[in-house]
């Protein structure tokens, strides 16, 4: 018998970057055009993933994140946030700004790192003195992965993208790469909520697929959106999926194309 659910999706930018607040950090940095998360990008991602938590009807069941570290970063800290053990909408437990004390059970969610959620790897988004001179970004995924919280990394995902995209890629072509990874990572978890960490371009990608008479102006650090689609499960795993609807936003700016 078919059953009929809905599935939602969150994209949502990485959090304030180190090299936006430290100028000088890039004329010293070994991997200038991968900067960190600022400790203030820190706090705010712990932050929005307690908002998220608080706000949401439904279980996020996977994260997919980019490979640049200030992405990877953000998604540990929301990761800390959805999996804290302490129940707060408890009346004896206040929101926190601070990750470090947080216990958290490492089953309510996995972690794995999209390629295709990448940077724009073009001079738009990476400037040229940052850029690196033989286009390799020297990503160590294993590396990154320690970066998330113990238990959450889930090595079994095949990847939408097995590695970046070319160096000097289109605007297009990148607004494009947002819109089929989404779809793609979607389409492979039908059945699970996910919530998707990714940079600018992509939150105003798919806000603009979703929003056709829309145009993004800036998405802040941590913005996100809320999409969702219609599931109708049928035999043998197969299901049918209706379009991504367009529920609602927070740090995005946008005006009418």
């Amino acid at each position: 018998m078919a059953t009929q659910e809905n599935q939602n999706v969150i994209v949502m930018r990485h959090g304030d970057r180190l090299d936006n607040f430290e100028e000088l950090w890039v004329m010293k940095a070994e991997r200038p055009w991968d900067p960190p998360l600022h400790q203030n990008g820190k706090i705010r991602a712990f932050c929005t993933g307690q908002k998220i938590r608080s706000s949401i009807d439904f279980p996020i069941h996977r994260v997919f994140v980019s490979p640049f570290i200030r992405c990877v970063q953000t998604a540990a800290e929301v990761v800390r946030a959805l999996c804290d053990v302490a129940d707060h909408n408890g009346e004896s437990n206040v929101l926190s700004s601070n990750s470090d004390s947080v216990i958290i059970d490492p089953s309510k969610v996995k972690v794995s790192i999209e390629y295709g959620l990448c940077e724009m790897l073009n001079l738009v988004a990476i400037r040229a003195a940052s850029a690196p001179k033989d286009g390799d970004f020297k990503f160590s995924i294993s590396q990154y992965e320690s970066e998330l919280p113990a238990g959450t990394v889930d090595n079994t995902v095949e990847p939408v993208y097995k590695k970046l995209p070319e160096w000097e890629e289109s605007l297009e072509s990148a607004r494009a790469r947002y819109v089929e990874v989404v779809k793609a990572l979607a389409d492979k978890y039908p059945s699970e909520n996910l919530l998707l960490v990714t940079h600018g371009e992509g939150i105003g990608s798919i806000f603009t697929e979703l929003n056709k008479d829309a145009t993004v102006v800036e998405v802040e650090y941590c913005g996100h959106l809320y999409a969702k689609r219609s599931i109708q499960s049928g035999e043998n795993q197969s299901f049918t999926a209706g379009e991504f609807v367009y529920e609602k936003q927070t740090g995005i700016i946008s005006a009418a194309k």
